[in-house]
């Protein structure tokens, strides 16, 4: 999984299956990840840009994540995505995400 800074500082880390990518930014230290709520879909500190080779494999965000993406603090734009609703599959090997340079 490579998580993108706004100064284009690239963070490489090692996902495990089954993990949320914010879990798994959060467990590296991926700063700009900050993950307020634990996860659990209440806000959107963990807004993160998919990038558009791997974001059809990832599907539509739900009727809650399109809420919360409508109230993050930086731009939404294609790709918005919450890190907390992706979860980690062997599918998503290599997975990027730009970071934006503000969360809420």
């Amino acid at each position: 999984m490579v998580y993108v800074s706004p100064d284009g500082e690239r963070h490489v880390v090692d996902a495990v299956a089954g993990e949320s990518a914010m879990a798994t930014a959060v467990r590296h230290g991926v700063p700009g990840i900050v993950g307020e709520c634990g996860g659990n879909a209440s806000c959107a500190t963990c807004h993160v840009y998919v990038r558009d080779d791997l974001l059809a494999r990832l599907g539509e965000p739900g009727d809650l994540e399109e809420d919360l993406l409508d109230l993050a603090v930086t731009e939404r734009r294609t790709g918005s995505r919450l890190s907390c609703q992706i979860e980690l599959t062997e599918e998503l090997d290599g997975l990027t995400v730009d970071i934006p340079p503000v969360q809420p």
